[in-house]
């Protein structure tokens, strides 16, 4: 029997504006397994907004969804049937779940603060991403 994995690359501890995002070097996770991604932040994420962003090899930074900082989540539209973002307050931890993860989903996942807003291609208010590589 064939088995095929899902490489997801996760962006290593980074600064952003003295803001440090914390997150695993890489997780594997075969297709049809769910993914847990924990992101633990230097902020606190009731005062700040926080969300998930994926690059796909060769390809666009996506975006997936945010937790605002009252605790609203908004998601991509195609995307928000696959992924669930969550924070846990008192360890300022920014949590992304994903389901059902096929080969496409193979990509390099950022945490990232956002901030300002913008709209996107599908009419959404979402905030600027704060991101430095």
């Amino acid at each position: 029997m064939f088995s095929t994995s899902i490489l997801l690359l996760l962006a290593a501890a980074s600064c952003v504006h003295c803001y440090e995002l914390t997150q695993p070097a890489s997780i594997v996770v075969r297709p049809d397994q769910s993914l847990t991604i924990n992101c633990k932040v230097s902020y606190s994420v009731t005062n700040d907004n926080t969300g998930w962003i994926r690059q796909p090899a060769g390809n666009a930074l996506e975006y997936i969804g945010y937790v605002c900082w009252s605790g609203s989540t908004y998601y991509s539209d195609k995307l928000k049937s696959k992924f669930s973002i969550s924070r846990d307050t008192g360890t300022n931890t920014i949590t992304l779940q994903g389901q059902n993860l096929q080969t496409e989903d193979t990509a390099v996942y950022y945490c990232v603060r956002l901030t300002g807003t913008l709209t996107n291609e599908h009419g959404l208010q979402k905030p600027r991403a704060d991101t430095q590589e």
